[in-house]
């Protein structure tokens, strides 16, 4: 039980409140992988479908900019409070 309760502690001050830079680190790129992942996917899934080149020039890439779109929305949430913290820091130094 002691153990359980450590490991929250843990998780909610080390992993949840990462520095900046972990975020740029770590985060984007697992962000960016997972857009990768994401779209490979479903460009293996639409060529086994048989879709053509209409469908990769036109809403492949409308797909991928969404998902693209959503990917740097979601890691701009994850920064902002951090990015908000770090001027005010600077402003009232």
């Amino acid at each position: 039980m002691h153990y359980e309760r450590t490991f929250i502690i843990f998780v909610k001050n080390s992993i949840m409140k990462a520095p900046l830079w972990v975020k740029f680190s770590f985060y984007l790129p697992a962000i960016l992988l997972a857009d990768y992942v994401a779209m490979a996917i479903l460009g293996c899934t639409t060529c086994l479908f048989g879709l053509g080149n209409d469908f990769y020039c036109g809403g492949f890439c409308i797909i991928g900019k969404i998902i693209l779109a959503v990917s740097g929305a979601f890691f701009l949430f994850l920064i902002y409070p951090d990015m908000v913290k770090l001027f005010k820091k600077y402003i009232h130094a």
